[in-house]
């Protein structure tokens, strides 16, 4: 089980080589992972440069797993599912295995359970996998930037397989597409009421349906469910990688349905590497990246000039009274963003 070390301090960080923590993580060393991990995660703008470094020197070595996001409803059970196929693919095909867990964290306080390994004690305690939960909020950068990250040092690690846990139905996931090579939902069989309770946009990102829970699945109410997703998957625009999305029926608790989830996985990846979608969709989505970067970076260096910060506040405090129109102020905060970018430092 790897350790999740405290945030580094100042002296810590100083001491990290790049080239050395690098050549450790390539050794296989899961403290070496987890200690970019930590510096790749850490709110420190000195250790943000650092990361930067241990990435780049990482990036030569990544690129050579698959990359799955995988998402469901509350209550389906997608620590319990992917535990139980960590355990078939660590065992069965001998695969390395890195599981990034996005937990929920408080608006508040920015808090996070952290409990994954908890709940996926068996997997955690698997050589040939590596667990490591991250907090949904209170990254610098947000979830989108440490994720990317931790992706590629997993897969300079020598991981075969990275799959990215959402904190659930909701707005990470569209986040999490934008990563990922293939996305996995999970549903329950209860067709019609899922059908209704989730939103259009993630059934049409999703590569692969599974339906899990399903202990017996001859049960009519599997089999209703898998046509009746079928039917709906079929309602949506046909995929630019020319993949056509399959519906499986699995149990996380049995063990069961897990051969032809990782059959779909590797029929999926076989067919966008031979027709070249594969190595196109990386390249999109390291555009993405840099764009995404660059706005975060800018407006963060925006942000911390005093004229801007105190022009921002009386312009919200306009708005709040009623005196000034949001979209004026939209346009005025626009005119202050770009004289603050042209200021002297």
């Amino acid at each position: 089980m790897d350790a999740i070390n405290p945030r580094f301090h100042k002296k810590t960080a100083a001491a990290v080589k790049p080239d050395e923590l690098v050549a450790e993580l390539r050794q296989g060393s899961r403290a070496a992972l987890s200690r970019a991990l930590t510096l790749v995660e850490s709110r420190l703008p000195a250790h943000r440069i650092l990361a930067e470094a241990v990435v780049e020197k990482a990036l030569p070595y990544s690129g050579h797993s698959l990359r799955i996001g995988i998402t469901g409803v509350p209550g389906v059970g997608k620590s319990t599912f992917i535990e139980s196929f960590g355990a078939y693919v660590t065992e069965a095909h001998q695969k390395r295995l890195a599981v990034l867990a996005i937990d929920p964290s408080s608006a508040r306080s920015r808090g996070s359970i952290l409990g994954d390994k908890t709940r996926m004690e068996k997997l955690a305690q698997n050589e040939r996998a590596f667990i490591r939960p991250s907090p949904a909020a209170g990254s610098l950068g947000g979830t989108a930037r440490k994720t990317r990250e931790s992706i590629l040092l997993c897969e300079a690690a020598g991981y075969d397989l990275v799959l990215v846990e959402t904190v659930g139905v909701g707005q990470s996931e569209t986040a999490v597409k934008s990563m990922v090579d293939f996305f996995m939902l999970l549903m329950l069989a209860t067709a019609g009421d899922e059908l209704q309770g989730i939103k259009r946009g993630i059934m049409e990102m999703a590569d692969l349906l599974v339906i899990n829970k399903a202990d017996d699945p001859e049960d009519r109410a599997v089999r209703l469910a898998i046509g009746e997703y079928k039917r709906a998957l079929h309602l949506f625009p046909p995929k630019e990688n020319e993949w056509i999305p399959e519906v499986k029926a699995a149990s996380g608790l049995q063990g069961t349905g897990l051969e032809a989830v990782w059959e779909t996985l590797a029929r999926f990846e076989n067919q966008q590497r031979i027709k070249g979608y594969l190595s196109e969709n990386r390249a999109q989505q390291a555009e993405q990246w840099l764009a995404q970067s660059f706005e975060q970076l800018l407006l963060e260096e925006v942000e911390a000039k005093s004229a801007f910060q105190e022009g921002y506040a009386q312009l919200k405090q306009e708005v709040r009274a009623g005196k000034k129109a949001p979209g004026r102020a939209a346009r005025e905060l626009v005119r202050l963003f770009a004289q603050s970018v042209a200021a002297p430092a």
